[in-house]
């Protein structure tokens, strides 16, 4: 059983995302970036699996940035191989994009399962895994929460619905599979064994061209502007209680008796 993982770098919100205040753009050569978290749910599923069924792992990212760190944590983490596809990209490429790249790459190789998060933080639209199964033309399953390996190349799926219920599938492989939350907490890498295993492992690197169709339209990004301002009430309890009361007032909150 062979399981490829497709990893997605986002921009880290923990920082402040850089904008150039004139044109409005996102200024995406300097921010930092971090693994998709979904992303990592999908390698952790994968890695469960090869840990039951002696499945092999590779990781895969369109290079639209600095992958490497995250590639060699996935490695890192036990992931077999890790491959990272080089072209003319950037991080504004759209996802319509970068699913024809990876689905040209999957279907090259032997794969029997792919595994991708169910959404990213930059786009929440959860059209990766979709788009994936659709131009490979195999079977599609999101917001996934378990994934197992059954008889006869069966693949069974527990999959999320609204309202707290949950679906048991089984499905055909090969199989795009779109994962909501893996069944542990992704493992920790750490800091020390990444850079050895930088140092030891090498990363595969495969050519693609940037492929023609639907991208992003240039957006103007304005910073958010402050509407108004809190107000620390000072004093005791009732002159704070009073200028409650009359704030209450002032906005026609308060019924008098």
């Amino acid at each position: 059983m062979r399981v490829a993982v497709l990893l997605k770098a986002v921009p880290d919100l923990v920082e402040e995302l850089v904008l150039d205040e004139e044109s409005g753009s996102l200024q995406y050569d300097e921010m930092s970036y971090v693994p998709s978290e979904w992303d990592d749910q999908a390698l952790e599923e994968a890695l469960i699996l090869k840990e039951e069924s002696g499945a092999q792992v590779t990781a895969i990212a369109v290079s639209t940035g600095d992958v490497d760190t995250m590639l060699f944590t996935a490695l890192a983490k036990g992931a077999d191989h890790v491959v990272k596809i080089t072209g003319d990209f950037d991080a504004s490429m759209s996802n319509w994009q970068q699913a024809r790249v990876l689905s040209d790459y999957v279907r090259e190789q032997d794969f029997d399962m792919v595994l991708s998060g169910v959404q990213a933080i930059d786009d929440v639209d959860g059209q990766i895994p979709g788009l994936v199964a659709g131009f490979l033309n195999w079977p599609h399953a999101s917001v996934v929460t378990e994934v197992r390996m059954g008889g006869d190349s069966k693949v069974l799926l527990r999959q999320e619905y609204s309202g707290g219920l949950v679906a048991e599938i089984e499905v055909e492989s090969p199989v795009v599979i779109g994962v909501q939350a893996a069944r542990k907490p992704p493992r920790y890498a750490s800091v020390a064994k990444v850079r050895q295993v930088a140092k030891s492992v090498a990363i595969e690197e495969v050519s693609a061209g940037a492929p023609a169709g639907p991208a992003f339209a240039d957006i103007q990004f304005v910073r958010p502007v402050a509407a108004g301002r809190a107000e620390m009430i000072e004093g005791d309890v009732d002159a704070v209680a009073d200028r409650i009361v009359q704030i209450l007032a002032d906005h026609n909150l308060l019924r008098r008796a």
